[in-house]
């Protein structure tokens, strides 16, 4: 089964750093960089509103503890983001593409 795994960084620097990371180590096949999301949230107890840098990491689902592991370990957020969508369908060609990169 494949997975989108979403995270949300704080600077372009350390969302590069994370989707290389992942790439390099076959943790992910491809991970898209989308810049100025402005996340609104509660932080202990205050709401805060930040512009942040959304990554969408393609992967298979076996894969999800080591890349939250990689994640936790190369974020700056003492709470990352790190959350799971199974991919229901998809274009076997590309999901064929995500398995050979994975290998």
């Amino acid at each position: 089964m494949f997975q989108v795994i979403m995270c949300t960084c704080p600077d372009i620097n350390n969302a590069k750093l994370i989707a290389q990371h992942l790439i390099k180590e076959r943790l992910a096949a491809c991970v898209n960089i989308i810049p100025n999301v402005i996340s609104i949230y509660r932080w202990q107890d205050t709401i805060e509103s930040d512009e942040e840098i959304q990554l969408i990491i393609k992967t298979q689902s076996d894969k999800f503890n080591e890349v939250a592991n990689e994640i936790k370990r190369l974020h700056r957020y003492d709470t990352p983001e790190i959350i799971a969508m199974n991919i229901q369908q998809g274009d076997n060609s590309y999901l064929n593409w995500i398995n050979e990169s994975l290998k």
